[in-house]
C-alpha cells in the first residue's frame, strides 16, 4: 500500500491524471466497437496498451490492487491479440472489461479523496482469470487455424446486417443526388420548405430532429443547408431561409405535413416544386458520402471514433501540436491577475484627474494598452477552454448500461462535440446532464414495443448538442419518446399542493417548468433510476449556480428538448452599467433582450394592479429597481426613465432604471462576508465588479428579481 503524501505529492496528480485519462479513453474504445460489433486489431492493441500503462503506473506508485487487476486485463488481451476472439465470448468481454474499468475508476476516485485503495477484488479477478482459462482452452485447439483479431461476419444474425445503415440514419445531410435514382416503385418525392417558430434557436439542432423522424416512413435524399450536424453555419442559413429538403416515402402529402408539424417548433411546411439551386452545389466530401450506404457507414463510423491514433504521417505540411498539463490552481490565479489588470487599466484610464486635459499622447497610449488588454484577457479565458465533448462521450456509458436494464434499443447522437467551454462550467455541468440522461431513458424513450405500436422506429434517439450563440453556450438533451403530459404534471402538483393560482392560469411552459420544483417526481414507483423526487430540481440548482437557465419544451406522443442557456465564463463578463438614483449597477448582456423608452400609451395595468407594458402585442410586468432596492432620490416617471426588457431562461419582465451609462467588461467579485446575507439566491444580487473610478458596483442577478417580483 502507498504511503505518498496524498495531498501535495505533484507526481501522484500527474498518476490520478494519466490513469482518468486513460480510463475514459478505455470506455469510449469499449462502446464504440461494442456498438460496430467489431472489435478491430488497432482497438485490441490500445486497450492492451492501455493496462500495460495503468498496470506500471499502479506498480510504482505502490497501488497494489489496481495493479493487479489491470495486469489481469492485459494478460486476458495478450490473448486476444495473438488468437482474436470468438463469438461466444464477445458480449461476455465487454461486460467484464467495463465492469473491471468501473472498479478501476472507484479507486483511482478514492486515492483522489485521499482513502486507501480498496484490497484485492478476488471476485473480478477470478472473472478474468476465468473467462482467460476458457478461451485458452478453445484457442489452444487452434493453434494451426488463420488468427483473427475481430468477431467473424454474423451474417445470420438480421440485427449485424442492419447494424451498417443504422450508422447511416444517424448522419441525415446528404448530397444531392437525383430524386428518381433514390426513389423506389410505388413511392412518391416530395420537395419541401419548413419554417420554424422565430426565435427559437438552435434551427439545425430543429431540423436534426425532424429529419429523424421522417427517416422512419422514408428516405431523405438532399437537405439544405447539408451536414446539420456538422456545419457551424446551419442554424443561421435555416433561421434565414427556412430548411429544404427531398424525400422518397409512400406516404400522401397530408400525412407527411402532419407528422412534420407535429415536431417541436415547426411553424410553417410546404411543398414546393423542386429545390433551390444551391442544392445542386454539393461538396465532394457530401458526394463521396452518398455513394453508398456501406461507404457512408463507414464514414460515419470513423467519424465517431477516437483521432488518438492518427499521427499524421503521410501528410505533408501538418505540424505536431505541443501540449503540455498545467495546474488548474494556476489558471485560476492567472485569471485573477487578469482580473486585475482589467480593472486596474479601467482606473487609470478614467481617473478623475485626467478630467478636461488634453493629452494625446497618453490617450493613444491608453488606447494600446486597452487593446492589449483585451487581447492578454482572451488568451487567458482561451486557456481555460476544454472542449465538451469529454463530458458528451461519458453519456454514452449511462445509454449503454440503462438500456440493456430497461431493455430499450436507444441510439445516443452527439452534437457540437468540438464547443468549447470554460473548464468551470464543464464541471458544473456533468451532473445536470446525467440526471436528463438518465431522465430521457427512464421516463421519455417508450420499450420496443410501445415504440413500435406508436409507429416509431424501434430504436429510440437521444441527441445532446451544443452550439455557441453570442457570448453563451446552448445545451441542449433531445428525445424522440413519448413527450410530457401536461394535464398529468398540473394534477400531481395540484396533488402535492405545489401550485401558486388556479390551475386554469398556468400556460403550458409554466406547467413544464413545475417540473423543477423539490420533491416533484412523475415517476409512480420507485426504482434504481428514479422516482425519489430527485432530478429536476437540482438540474436548475446546479445550471443557475453557474450562471445559466434551464428551458423545458415538449410535444406529447413526439418528444421533449430541455435547453441550458450558459455563459460561456463566469470570471469576466459583458455588462450594461445602468444608474438608479446615486447608484450604479450592472447587468449582464446575456440577461438583456432590448432596451427603449416606453410612451403613456403602452403603459396599462393587471386585474391585481400591477404595472404592466405592451411591446409589440405581448404584455410584460414592469420591475421599479428603486422599489427592489429602497433607492431614494430615483426616477419614478416610467416615460421618464428607461427601460431593460430581460430575459431569465423562463419568463420575462422589464426592469425600469434612471439611465444607460454604457457596456463594459467587468470582472465578477464574491460578494464581501459581511455582505454574505444579500449572496443566497433570490436576493437580487449575484456579486460585484470595481469600476475605474475605485467604486463597486453590483451586478443584478436577474433570475433572481423575475422569481421574486
Amino acid at each position: 500500500m502507498s504511503d505518498f503524501d496524498y495531498a501535495n505529492d505533484s507526481m501522484l496528480e500527474m498518476y490520478l491524471f494519466e490513469s482518468t485519462t486513460l480510463l475514459d479513453q478505455l470506455d469510449e474504445i469499449l462502446l464504440q466497437s461494442e456498438k460496430d460489433e467489431n472489435l478491430s486489431s488497432d482497438n485490441v492493441n490500445e486497450i492492451f496498451r492501455i493496462m500495460h500503462t495503468i498496470k506500471g503506473s499502479s506498480a510504482m506508485m505502490e497501488f497494489d490492487t489496481i495493479s493487479h487487476v489491470s495486469h489481469k486485463l492485459e494478460d486476458l488481451f495478450y490473448i486476444i491479440r495473438d488468437n482474436g476472439i470468438d463469438d461466444e465470448y464477445f458480449q461476455e468481454l465487454f461486460d467484464l472489461v467495463l465492469g473491471v474499468s468501473d472498479f478501476l475508476k472507484e479507486e483511482v476516485e478514492k486515492i483522489r479523496q485521499g482513502q486507501k485503495p480498496s484490497g484485492e477484488n478476488e471476485e473480478l479477478i477470478s472473472d478474468i482469470t476465468d473467462l482467460l482459462d476458457r478461451m485458452n482452452g478453445n484457442t489452444s485447439a487452434k493453434q494451426s487455424a488463420p488468427k483473427k483479431q475481430s468477431p467473424p461476419d454474423k451474417t445470420p444474425a438480421p440485427a449485424a446486417k442492419e447494424a451498417a445503415p443504422a450508422l447511416v440514419e444517424t448522419v441525415p445531410a446528404v448530397s444531392a443526388e437525383p430524386a428518381g435514382d433514390s426513389s423506389q416503385g410505388g413511392q412518391n418525392t416530395y420537395h419541401m420548405h419548413v419554417n420554424f417558430n422565430a426565435d427559437c434557436q438552435m434551427e439545425n439542432i430543429r431540423a436534426f430532429m425532424l429529419v429523424n423522424k421522417l427517416e422512419a416512413v422514408g428516405k431523405v435524399l438532399t437537405t439544405i443547408p447539408e451536414e446539420l450536424n456538422a456545419n457551424k453555419d446551419a442554424s443561421s442559413i435555416i433561421s434565414q431561409n427556412g430548411f429544404y429538403f427531398s424525400m422518397s416515402t409512400d406516404l400522401s402529402k397530408e400525412e407527411i405535413s402532419t407528422m412534420a408539424k407535429g415536431t417541436l417548433s415547426v411553424y410553417t411546411v410546404e411543398f414546393i416544386d423542386a429545390l433551390p439551386t444551391s442544392a445542386a452545389k454539393t461538396s465532394p466530401a457530401a458526394t463521396a458520402a452518398a455513394a453508398s450506404d456501406t461507404g457512408a457507414a463507414k464514414v460515419t463510423a470513423a467519424a465517431n471514433t477516437s483521432d488518438a491514433g492518427d499521427t499524421g504521417k503521410g501528410k505533408p505540411g501538418t505540424k505536431q501540436q505541443n501540449l503540455i498539463n498545467v495546474d488548474l490552481n494556476k489558471l485560476d490565479t492567472l485569471m485573477d491577475l487578469v482580473g486585475e489588470i482589467v480593472i486596474t487599466e479601467s482606473m487609470v484610464s478614467g481617473s478623475a484627474d485626467l478630467v478636461g486635459l488634453e493629452l494625446e499622447n497618453f490617450n493613444r497610449a491608453a488606447r494600446q494598452l486597452r487593446k492589449l488588454t483585451d487581447e492578454l484577457q482572451d488568451i487567458v479565458m482561451s486557456i481555460r477552454m476544454v472542449p465538451i465533448a469529454a463530458t458528451f462521450q461519458k453519456m454514452r456509458r449511462i445509454v449503454r448500461d440503462m438500456g440493456k436494464k430497461l431493455d430499450k434499443d436507444v441510439d445516443l447522437v452527439l452534437m457540437g462535440e468540438a464547443t468549447e467551454v470554460d473548464k468551470t462550467i464543464i464541471d458544473g455541468i456533468a451532473d445536470p446532464l446525467m440526471h436528463l440522461v438518465r431522465n430521457a431513458m427512464d421516463h421519455a424513450i417508450e420499450d420496443k414495443a410501445g415504440r413500435v405500436t406508436a409507429k416509431k422506429d424501434p430504436v429510440g434517439r437521444i441527441i445532446l448538442s451544443a452550439q455557441n450563440i453570442g457570448g453563451d453556450i446552448i445545451i441542449s438533451v433531445s428525445d424522440d419518446g413519448k413527450g410530457l403530459d401536461a394535464e398529468m404534471i398540473l394534477e400531481k402538483a395540484k396533488a402535492k399542493g405545489l401550485l401558486t393560482k388556479p390551475e386554469t392560469e398556468y400556460t403550458e411552459k409554466e406547467i413544464f417548468n413545475l417540473l423543477t420544483v423539490p420533491g416533484f417526481s412523475t415517476k409512480e414507483a420507485v426504482t434504481e433510476f428514479s422516482g425519489r423526487g430527485v432530478g429536476m430540481d437540482v438540474v436548475k440548482k446546479n445550471i443557475e449556480k453557474i450562471g445559466g437557465t434551464v428551458t423545458i419544451e415538449s410535444t406529447k406522443g413526439t418528444g421533449t428538448n430541455i435547453f441550458f442557456k450558459i455563459p460561456l465564463t463566469l470570471a469576466i463578463i459583458a455588462s450594461m452599467e445602468i444608474s438608479v438614483g446615486k447608484n450604479i449597477y450592472a447587468i449582464p448582456i446575456s440577461n438583456i433582450r432590448e432596451s427603449f423608452k416606453a410612451a403613456g400609451n403602452q403603459l396599462l395595468s393587471d386585474p391585481d394592479g400591477n404595472e404592466m407594458i405592451m411591446i409589440r402585442g405581448v404584455c410584460y410586468p414592469i420591475i421599479r429597481l428603486h422599489k427592489v432596492f429602497h433607492i431614494q432620490e430615483a426616477q419614478t416617471e416610467i416615460t421618464e426613465g428607461i427601460l431593460l426588457l430581460v430575459d431569465s431562461g423562463d419568463r420575462l419582465a422589464c426592469i425600469l432604471a434612471d439611465e444607460l451609462l454604457g457596456k463594459h467588461q467587468v470582472v465578477v467579485k464574491p460578494l464581501p462576508v459581511y455582505l454574505s446575507r444579500y449572496a443566497a439566491k433570490g436576493v437580487g444580487i449575484a456579486g460585484c465588479t470595481i469600476l475605474g473610478d475605485g467604486s463597486i458596483s453590483l451586478i443584478l442577478d436577474v433570475q433572481g428579481i423575475l422569481n421574486q417580483y
